[in-house]
């Protein structure tokens, strides 16, 4: 609940905790086993950030956060809480939130969309599980496809774009370095199933801007974006690299803006150990320069899991604002670890932390929060508010109507597929494909051609034997006719002599 300009979350002993807004930005920790309260927390947080005009991303993996779009229901519990934290007092009132809702395979909420460029190598390589190998090889194509200025917006045009180098990488290996093609063939197998988990859904335009989310309600209130995560929980690569890279939006894309009365945004990203799951040393060094200077870009990133111990300590080392539920500890390592939950917590000299955490009910907490000096304040074990929208999930009827009546939906919602790396290769090899068959027909005319003149030769020389011949054979008549004239005028005159002789 927002409560005299602060983030109220709950009660110690009558004092009311709360997180002082500009403080907000250096981060926090929702914690606790299942089943302790962190998403009634949540709601709380969230629904107070919106109070004070800021807006909020959150991802709803169970889908029972979409009630935020609805006013809470009254009820005797919630009578009986609002007594006891004296609400009315403070002016508690059910309340619907302006609640914008997101989905990446487009069904329950807007399509949420980014391109294979704006992705990235790096979080791409770990989307696809790709060993240290492979991922070099994907930095290297990115790094071609970039030198040859080709756009590389959905998953058609990064197979195009690895099917050009595997057929030229004899021609990039001097520039970039040995290109395997058996790697090649493994991360575009890799591909093929990220297509079949819905990653094609997800790379493509228009491409969310993330300016968008910084917007409020007609009444003020910040609004909530709300990424519908029941589907894509399923994957838990997809989902942890999915919101990692939308951090890494808010934090190339924002400008330093220092210190603020309040955040420019918050950010909650739940089951949060994922993020953290079998990840590259260049990746969790990505992930810590985002959460140490996102701060002062103005926006506060809020982790959501079960154990401190799922973050790294360098990272956990920058939330400042802390609501820890029960642990329980049932084996020597959860004994551990309740251990480490509570030493990080600065002492209060009226309980024991570590006997207390274990003992917490259902909506209580140890809660240490910032103090005007950015200094952790006494660690307090608190009870919760209850949120003032609706607990729960919201009907499908409900759901449609409110993604159809919100603006960005005429945005998103149609696909743009424009002239990209997959369009130039399909130009390129038809323009190649016509230049063979040119090539072709020509190599084919030109065979025609050749054994068309061999033919004519050949029925010339055949032409000019048969005039050889004929000119021989009548040269041999000709020659014969002479002969048989001079034999017929030898033997005439041989009797035309002998006559004579005898007459004399």
């Amino acid at each position: 609940m927002y409560y005299d300009h602060k983030i109220w979350i709950g009660d110690a002993n009558g004092e009311k905790i709360s997180i002082i807004p500009k403080m907000a930005n250096r981060h926090g920790l929702i914690a606790g086993a299942t089943g302790t309260g962190k998403t009634v927390t949540l709601k709380v947080l969230a629904e107070s950030f919106s109070n004070a005009g800021v807006p909020v991303f959150l991802a709803d993996v169970k889908g029972d956060l979409a009630g935020m779009c609805r006013p809470g229901q009254d009820s005797e519990d919630m009578q009986r809480r609002i007594a006891d934290f004296k609400l009315n007092e403070c002016g508690f009132q059910y309340q619907s939130y302006p609640t914008t809702f997101w989905d990446i395979f487009g069904k329950a909420g807007i399509p949420l969309r980014t391109t294979i460029s704006e992705m990235g190598p790096l979080l791409l390589s770990k989307l696809m599980d790709l060993n240290d190998t492979q991922s070099d090889i994907m930095s290297i194509i990115f790094k071609i496809a970039d030198d040859q200025e080709l756009l590389l917006i959905d998953t058609k045009d990064l197979k195009s774009m690895l099917q050009f180098v595997s057929e030229h990488n004899k021609e990039f290996a001097e520039e970039y370095g040995n290109i395997a093609k058996q790697s090649i063939g493994a991360i575009l197998r890799s591909l093929v199933a990220l297509e079949a988990q819905g990653a094609d859904q997800f790379f493509g335009e228009p491409a969310l801007n993330i300016v968008d989310w910084f917007s409020n309600g007609i009444d003020g209130k910040g609004m909530i974006n709300v990424l519908d995560c029941q589907v894509l929980i399923n994957n838990p690569a997809m989902y942890s690299v999915f919101l990692l890279w939308m951090m890494s939006e808010l934090f190339e894309t924002l400008p330093e803006v220092g210190d603020m009365d309040r955040p420019r945004m918050v950010f909650f990203f739940d089951e949060a150990h994922l993020l953290f799951k079998d990840i590259s040393k260049a990746l969790q060094d990505k992930i810590e320069q985002v959460v140490k200077l996102i701060r002062s870009k103005g926006v506060g990133i809020y982790f959501i899991t079960q154990n401190p111990k799922d973050i790294p300590d360098a990272v956990l080392a920058q939330l400042g604002n802390k609501v820890q539920h029960a642990l329980r500890a049932y084996t020597p390592s959860e004994a551990k670890a309740i251990k480490a939950a509570a030493n990080s917590f600065r002492p209060n000299p009226e309980f024991d932390t570590e006997t207390v955490l274990t003992e917490l009910g259902t909506g209580e907490a140890l809660v240490s929060v910032l103090d005007e000096k950015g200094i952790p304040g006494i660690v307090q074990k608190c009870r919760i508010l209850p949120p003032q929208s609706l607990m729960g999930p919201i009907s499908d009827e409900d759901r449609t109507k409110e993604i159809n009546m919100n603006n960005l939906s005429l945005r998103y919602q149609q696909t743009i597929d424009r002239d990209s790396a997959y369009e130039f290769f399909q130009r390129h090899n038809e323009q190649a494909a016509l230049a063979a068959e040119e090539e072709k027909a020509a190599k084919a005319q030109a065979k025609e051609e050749e054994k068309a003149a061999k033919l004519r030769a050949m029925e010339e020389a055949k032409a000019e034997k048969q005039r050889a011949k004929d000119a021989e054979k009548a040269a041999t008549k000709k020659a014969k006719a002479v002969k048989s004239g001079v034999g017929s005028v030898a033997r005439t005159a041989g009797g035309t002599i002998g006559r004579e002789i005898g007459n004399a």
